[in-house]
């Protein structure tokens, strides 16, 4: 049992963390286990509310790709991806937008309101928050967002809303695009100058030594990322989640964090806390 005092000490050590956070915007990119374990799934929505209420602006950013496949394998379609992008035809796009913005983003925002949270879902074609073009024709219609409006956002947050955000675009033609919910992250984080970008994972962050959970690594420099990739500590699916992370604070977000989801209320230990729960990309 947790003794007063350090439940004191806790509180305390939130409490400069709170005011530097206090009115900024923070983009969270929701995925992994953390979307599908029920128990860390109410930890993150919790975690999300008690920020809102200490006056931190949350945008939300999630993926879906589990309950993508559980409906294309219900009308016997077989999920295909190359490099690690679902690759995306006509009919598979209908069912992404479907299954991403009409349940699992409202599932989240309900979610959200079961915890006293105020949430409000869009996707990429709600108010033209973003436009896409094809990201390549060996992808079918994988998109990668060209323009974002970020005075969607901004309205939807000085309301005193958490933005829930699906990542479908449109582009020309009435086409429709699946994105990448890492890059979509990125680029909003970017586009409404947030603080803060974090990515949710199924990993502790960047280890020094794949095999040691121990060899974390909690701070990097933009200028190290290219020696890290040298090395091989930067390799495979962790590539294109640095490059997110390394455009966003090119483009003049503060920082952004690389966090195991697995950990419930990693959010919070990251945010309020001096160790943090991540790997954190620096400028």
């Amino acid at each position: 049992m947790i003794d007063n005092n350090t439940r004191a000490n806790i509180l305390i050590e939130a409490l400069p963390y709170i005011r530097q956070y206090s009115g900024k915007i923070i983009v969270i990119k929701y995925g992994g286990n953390a979307m599908i374990n029920d128990e860390l799934k109410q930890a993150v929505m919790s975690d999300i509310v008690l920020l809102s209420l200490c006056g931190i602006k949350i945008v939300l950013v999630h993926g879906g790709g589990p309950e993508i496949n559980s409906m294309l394998e219900k009308i016997g379609k077989k999920p295909r991806f190359i490099n690690g992008l679902r690759y995306t035809d006509k009919e598979t796009a209908e069912i992404v937008q479907m299954v991403l913005c009409g349940k699992v983003n409202k599932d989240l925002v309900d979610l959200l309101y079961s915890h006293k949270g105020r949430g409000i879902g869009l996707c990429g074609l709600d108010g033209g928050l973003f436009k896409a073009e094809q990201l390549s024709e060996d992808f079918g219609y994988v998109g990668e967002i060209t323009k974002v409006n970020p005075k969607v956002l901004t309205t939807v947050l000085d309301n005193g809303y958490i933005p829930v955000i699906a990542t479908v675009a449109g582009g020309k033609n009435g086409d429709i695009f699946n994105i990448n919910a890492d890059t979509a992250a990125s680029e909003i984080a970017s586009a409404v100058g947030a603080d803060n970008l974090i990515l949710m994972t199924d990993v502790k962050g960047i280890l020094e030594n794949v095999e040691d959970e121990n060899s974390l690594i909690y701070n990097i420099n933009l200028s190290e990322v290219p020696l890290l990739k040298e090395r091989g500590i930067i390799t495979g699916g962790m590539i294109p989640k640095i490059d997110c992370c390394v455009e966003a604070v090119r483009r003049g977000v503060k920082k952004a964090n690389i966090i195991d989801g697995r950990i419930p209320h990693s959010i919070l230990i990251e945010l309020l806390t001096d160790k943090g729960a991540g790997t954190m990309i620096i400028k």
